[in-house]
């Protein structure tokens, strides 16, 4: 019986187009449920949308559009980004879905019956790009956000719902300790136990004189807070479609989530707020909460207020999504922050892909063609056990596992790579062009299967990261596979795909053509 994956992403806030820090977010995710159906899991992967709240308002306001029709465009951008990245999702959550209300409302009553939500005043300083209260201790100088350095935060004074999340200090702290990976990185995790120890206070659930949002039931003069909102959206997207919006029907198949993956800037919405209103609704907890780091540009993180983020759909434009996927996966170890820079995204990618990938394919088919009529007449046991490739292969099957299991894209990648370039090497030392001459027919189909079967696993195990490069190479190798339909790829079966010796007897393959090109930087003018 397959293993189920519920994945997330954040829902993203739609006050304004989703830029590349939001990419970067969701292409991980992709990978991840790329690999685990590579694994034949039930793979459940949720993006979407946080609609909801004062900065979605103003925005709207200031474009002269109503809310709705605001984030019905906005929304429409994120999911042509996601196409463009060659992204599979499988839910897209909407916190303006009706169904949604439904889950919120449910919810709410169950907390509220456990007495954890109550009637006080709220008076600080709030950030409305954050929809959050801000201690001043945190703040920077003139009254600025932390986080959104170029926005002073508001004075309010009102009366509001609050959540007890004082009452679940002991409880986060017990649960942090007996699942020491359920926040991660490490760095991440130390930061949250470090928030929690200095003391939980309840929080304000709830804003007055704002009509974009959910009234709070009973009580229609006080909207609820956009993150008691939005957070429920994960829950939502569990739903089937034709499904009753109830909290038990979305709750009967995927719950708990086995990975949140967000950014380290709402880093204790996920792992302090939520977990807390989970525990007062009685609800097991998520396996895991992942904080990645930023994406900086000239040592700033991006971001929309601070006006200096990467065009995605200009990037995916130029240099096409493999490559895009690639380098930010690859070249950034994921959990610390990494600064894009377009000299090193070129020369990473065309070494590792076209020089590397790209070329020892072209050049084994190449030989293939010339000495073998594009056909390799022998099978996986005429190589050793002790051939070199094929050992290296055989042990990616554990390592590279492993890799993804931690979300270490970029030491999965090392170890693919590693694969890659031995190939290359292996090609250079055994000559098979000269053993051709030689009259060495058997010893040449030999190496030639040996690269092409590295080539292949390479293919494989790099699918996550790159489906299109390697729904190519296992096309022109006469393989039939679609890592791009999330359906047929869990049906792959990872011990004869994953493991070597896959390559068949008697296999035709087709003539060799790039399977990627190199990349050119842009003019300096």
């Amino acid at each position: 019986m397959p293993s189920t994956f519920a994945l997330t992403t954040p829902l993203y806030y739609v006050n304004d187009v989703p830029h590349i820090g939001s990419a970067y977010t969701t292409i991980a995710a992709d990978a991840i449920a790329r690999f685990h159906r590579l694994q034949g899991d039930r793979v459940l992967m949720i993006t979407g949308s946080d609609e909801h709240g004062q900065k979605i308002q103003r925005t709207a306001e200031k474009n002269g559009k109503p809310p709705q029709d605001h984030c019905d465009a906005i929304v429409g951008r994120f999911q042509d980004l996601w196409q463009a990245l060659n992204i599979r999702y499988d839910r897209f959550s909407r916190t303006t879905d009706p169904r949604h209300q439904a889950i919120v409302e449910a919810f709410y009553r169950r907390v509220e019956a456990q007495g954890d939500i109550y009637v006080g005043r709220q008076q600080g300083w709030y950030c409305v790009a954050c929809e959050e209260f801000k201690e001043e201790r945190d703040l920077l100088e003139d009254k600025r956000c932390p986080i959104h350095t170029n926005q002073a935060v508001e004075w309010r004074d009102e009366e509001n719902y609050f959540f007890r999340l004082s009452r679940y200090q002991e409880a986060l702290e017990a649960h942090y300790a007996e699942n020491p990976d359920f926040i991660q990185p490490e760095s991440r995790r130390n930061e949250v136990l470090s928030f929690v120890e200095r003391g939980l206070q309840d929080f304000s659930i709830s804003r007055v004189n704002l009509e974009w949002g959910f009234a709070v039931p009973d009580d229609p003069k006080h909207t609820l807070y956009v993150w008691f909102d939005a957070l429920l959206g994960y829950v939502t997207a569990l739903l089937d479609p034709d499904a009753e919006p109830t909290l038990d029907n979305a709750l009967s198949q995927w719950w708990p989530i086995n990975l949140h993956l967000i950014g380290k800037d709402i880093l204790r919405f996920h792992a302090v707020y939520w977990p807390a209103m989970l525990l007062s609704a009685g609800l097991p907890l998520p396996d895991r909460v992942f904080g990645h780091g930023f994406l900086t540009k000239d040592g700033l993180k991006m971001g929309k207020s601070l006006g200096n983020t990467l065009d995605p759909f200009e990037l995916v434009d130029r240099f096409g999504s493999d490559a895009v996927r690639y380098y930010f996966l690859k070249e950034i170890e994921f959990g610390r922050d990494g600064d894009y820079q377009e000299t090193r995204f070129v020369n990473v990618v065309n070494a590792d892909l076209a020089n590397d990938l790209g070329n020892l394919l072209n050049r084994t088919l190449s030989m293939a063609k010339r000495y073998c009529k594009l056909q390799i007449p022998i099978g996986s046991e005429a190589n050793a056990a002790d051939n070199p490739l094929r050992r290296q292969g055989e042990a990616l099957t554990e390592s590279v596992k492993s890799a993804y299991d931690r979300l270490a894209f970029s030491e999965a990648c090392g170890q693919i790579l590693a694969l890659v370039q031995a190939g290359n090497r292996y090609l250079d030392q055994e000559a098979p062009w000269t053993r051709f001459k030689q009259g060495e027919q058997a010893r040449v189909e030999e190496i030639l299967y040996a690269v092409l079967e590295s080539v292949r696993l390479a293919a494989y195990w790099l699918s996550p990261l790159v489906p299109g490069i390697s729904q190519e190479i296992y096309r022109q190798l006469g393989l039939v596979a679609d890592f791009n339909d999330p359906a047929i790829a869990q049906q792959l079966d990872p011990q004869s795909h994953g493991c070597w010796g896959f390559l068949p007897a008697n296999q035709q393959f087709l003539d060799p053509s790039p399977v990627f090109r190199s990349l050119e930087l842009a003019s300096a003018d």
